[in-house]
């Protein structure tokens, strides 16, 4: 009896099932999207009785998701950005593999958008972060303390423009000699370049939340294509009562597409900072007055 529930569980899987360790049973779902195709990448937790996590991971191309777990009860989580969280409660029992219902996600609601029209970025409530490695070990982190910037909200959200300035010279790691060096003409030269400028021309919606700001950005004479992984985080009110609206980017700048000379350091033995550069942003806005 046992072996034939094993070959049934084994079919429901529709695939050929590697045997399971000693006192372990398998949890298997399948992740679908709105329109029942598979979701790759969704992020599920699975949780025990006691709400201890005891596994995370991610599905594949197909929507897959399987886990190992002791024999017991459980809870699932999927979660993925720009779709409601999905719970589920499953058991997992020892010898078998319990493949459970596919999992439908639905979409999330949309947080409001910025009203169209000019937007300002406010320093005092934004910053202008970078990660980058020292000698190839430790991460260096940095920021940038005087910048300005505006965005030109458009009726469609994909007709939106930005346009921010970052001052150089305004580069602070915590350390005045690496400071110096990093403003010194081996790197941003600010004194010849007192300025980096990025200014987009394209906004693409990724779903949900997400958006692709794609633009030039202009450092140390050259300009290049770069494209920033956006999260809009919606609209607030601030403390005199204003209208903010919040997004967090990224991208990752390679230091040879913009001629900054870390060879000649590195002929030399010397490796200040790698090769590329994590640069991170939360950013808040408010109505230009």
């Amino acid at each position: 009896m046992a072996f034939a529930l094993l070959r049934r569980r084994h079919r429901a899987t529709g695939r050929e099932a590697t045997p399971l360790p000693p006192g372990s049973g398998a949890l298997e779902c399948v992740v679908l999207d709105p329109v029942r195709l598979p979701l790759h990448r969704a992020d599920v937790s699975v949780r025990d009785a006691h709400g201890q996590e005891v596994v995370r991971g991610q599905t594949d191309p197909n929507g897959r998701f399987t886990a190992t777990v002791r024999p017991g009860s459980y809870g699932l989580a999927v979660t993925s950005e720009g779709f409601q969280p999905v719970r589920r409660n499953c058991a997992a029992t020892d010898g078998l593999r319990t493949a459970l219902e596919p999992i439908a996600m639905d979409l999330a609601p949309q947080p409001a958008l910025p009203t169209p029209g000019v937007w300002r970025l406010d320093p005092d409530h934004s910053a202008v972060r970078f990660v980058a490695r020292h000698i190839g070990l430790a991460a260096v982190h940095g920021r940038f303390n005087q910048f300005e910037g505006t965005m030109a909200i458009g009726e469609r959200m994909e007709d939106s423009r930005i346009e921010v300035a970052i001052d150089t010279a305004s580069i602070d790691t915590g350390v005045r000699q690496r400071d110096e060096h990093l403003r010194s003409a081996e790197f941003l030269n600010a004194a010849t370049y007192p300025h980096m400028h990025f200014a987009s021309d394209r906004f693409v919606h990724r779903g949900g939340s997400r958006w692709s700001v794609q633009g030039a950005l202009n450092l140390h004479g050259v300009s290049r294509s770069i494209a920033l992984d956006t999260r809009y985080l919606g609209l607030g009110t601030g403390i005199s009562g204003e209208t903010r609206a919040a997004c967090t980017a990224a991208a990752e700048l390679h230091r040879e597409d913009f001629t900054l000379d870390w060879r000649t350091m590195l002929s030399r033995g010397i490796a200040v900072v790698g090769a590329t550069i994590r640069v991170e942003l939360d950013i808040q806005a408010v109505p230009d007055a």
